[in-house]
């Protein structure tokens, strides 16, 4: 029974209805990362400035967002701010938008905490040499940075393709809710199936998060030698 519940991989196009979910799951997670990244290294900047109100507006946009839990986060920007704002755009958009602000105030935490932590005397160097702020940011801070700030970047983008997997809570056809749909509709047939279909994403997971962890782990020792 065990090894005949492997078949529901072939019935139909399950296989490859969990690989259209499977995608999904991966372009809302790379969407959201590109723009959470450009607008977090934007807030992370700000967020290193002497201006009080604005680092504080900052710190309790962070906090809120870490404070929420992220499946209550898609729940209001999928049922309540479009009733609101009257926003009709579609489900995947808006997880999109949910999660690229989440990562925005995550990452603007890593490039705060990035720039700070690049040597007092580059930035001396910098200021005797003439730059602006500006260009002493271009040119020394935020290069820096980059290799500081890398190895939480890449932890950060784990976490958010696993917490893709709550997207179906929000019906969208990500690749854990199609995963739902075919266990039920073979459940009869194939009652041990739940366990294969469930391997099978755990595994697709797996190897898309596990190289990033890896590289992440490499890239932090480095920078500890």
């Amino acid at each position: 029974m065990a090894h005949s519940a492997i078949n529901v991989f072939f019935s139909g196009n399950n296989f490859s209805r969990i690989l259209q979910g499977l995608w999904t799951s991966v372009w809302i997670a790379g969407v959201s990362l590109v723009i959470g990244l450009v607008l977090g290294t934007f807030l992370g900047v700000l967020r290193t400035l002497p201006n009080k109100i604005i680092r504080f507006i900052l710190r309790l946009y962070l906090e809120f967002f870490r404070i929420v839990p992220t499946i209550v986060l898609l729940f209001l920007f999928y049922y309540i701010l479009p009733r609101s704002f009257h926003i009709n755009w579609p489900a995947s958009w808006m997880a999109v938008l949910a999660f690229a602000l989440w990562v925005a105030a995550e990452f603007s935490d890593i490039v705060r905490g990035a720039i700070e932590s690049v040597p007092i005397a580059q930035k001396e160097s910098g200021l005797a040499l003439g730059l602006s702020k500006v260009q002493l940011f271009r040119y020394v801070l935020l290069p820096q940075a980059v290799q500081l700030e890398l190895p939480a970047t890449i932890n950060l983008a784990t976490r958010v393709i696993k917490t893709t997997s709550l997207l179906m809570m929000i019906s969208i056809m990500d690749v854990i809710a199609i995963g739902q749909q075919i266990i039920e509709a073979n459940n009869q047939k194939y009652p041990t199936a739940v366990f294969w279909i469930y391997g099978l994403i755990f595994f697709l997971y797996f190897i898309i998060d596990y190289p990033l962890s890896v590289w992440s782990k490499r890239l932090a020792a480095k920078q500890d030698r």
